[in-house]
């Protein structure tokens, strides 16, 4: 068994924040969706090992807790949280994961996000 994608939601008319967030940023590209599932709106990105579907959730509440965690090379995760927090995204450190440096920040959307580099 593998994951194939996560999910994550916005607002009616929340497409380019996720853009912005998700494509801009983390530097995913992003990928057309199905012609039947492109009316519901939404956008989906895809990088060689990651997978992410922004679809449209009326009425819309941010994820605080639940979030999806984006391993990255060690070399990149300052990097990603400097551009993150010059873009106005929060940053905030955490040191509780033994053998990780990781932080969390917010989508566009405001949805918990996690960047973590391992050993």
């Amino acid at each position: 068994m593998r994951l194939h994608h996560v999910q994550v939601s916005c607002p009616l008319g929340g497409e380019d924040a996720a853009r912005r967030f998700y494509g801009e940023l983390l530097g995913l590209p992003e990928v057309a969706k199905p012609p039947a599932l492109a009316a519901r709106g939404g956008c989906w990105f895809r990088g060689p090992k990651v997978e992410v579907h922004v679809g449209v959730e009326e009425p819309f509440r941010p994820a605080r807790k639940a979030h999806p965690a984006f391993v990255v090379r060690r070399e990149e995760l300052d990097v990603l949280a400097d551009r993150l927090a010059d873009a106005g995204h929060p940053v905030a450190w955490a040191d509780d994961l033994p053998g990780y440096r990781r932080f969390h920040t917010a989508d566009g959307s405001g949805n918990r996000v996690e960047l973590l580099a391992g050993p």
